[in-house]
């Protein structure tokens, strides 16, 4: 039963780690991803279907992205979409791929997402927290029902806080290094 509180821990570490990397691919770099449009959707035939089943997404240079529309009649349809999405991008349309530009971020613009990031770091760490205090609540759940001894308990809260240290590491290495992509220019 403990090994299982330790497991589910880092289970529900890991999804949380995997969920900040996952919104730290939305924030704008000055670099072009396609992490910045991946995950939105378009009406393809009267159902939502997200854009990378309709277009193929690329990278051609640092500050471009190129949408390929597998069918030439989405296009409309994508460009109004990626407007509509407000996502700070004006997608041009020349009739066979929608490009996108990025525009160069100014120093504000970039120090005001760097604060931004570290927010999400701080969030993802609240969240760790949240996952460390449930997992010794059970440890001490199952020390009041006599299925642990004090010693048992002791050592895997020990085991529990070393798990949100490394995951904690974690985190903060994941969000230096946006930090520093962020404020290359």
């Amino acid at each position: 039963m403990s090994a299982k509180i330790v497991e589910t821990l880092g289970q529900q570490m890991d999804k949380g780690l995997q969920a900040l990397q996952k919104e730290l691919l939305k924030v704008r770099t000055g670099r072009a991803t396609i992490g910045l449009v991946d995950h939105l959707h378009v009406d393809y035939y009267g159902s939502r279907t997200p854009l990378t089943q309709v277009a193929n997404l690329t990278t051609p240079d640092a500050r471009t992205i190129q949408i390929t529309a597998w069918e030439p009649a989405m296009l409309s349809v994508i460009e109004r979409m990626i407007l509509e999405a407000n996502i700070g991008f004006t997608p041009q349309n020349d009739g066979k791929v929608i490009r996108i530009t990025m525009p160069p971020m100014t120093e504000d613009r970039r120090k005001e997402l760097v604060k931004m990031v570290k927010k999400m770091g701080e969030e993802a760490k609240v969240n760790l927290r949240n996952h460390r205090r449930d997992a010794n609540e059970a440890v001490k759940t199952l020390e009041k029902n006599k299925e642990l001894s004090l010693d048992e308990a002791k050592k895997l809260q020990d085991l529990i806080q070393k798990k949100t240290d490394d995951k904690s590491t974690e985190v903060e290495k994941i969000i230096s290094l946006k930090e520093k992509e962020i404020m290359t220019v």
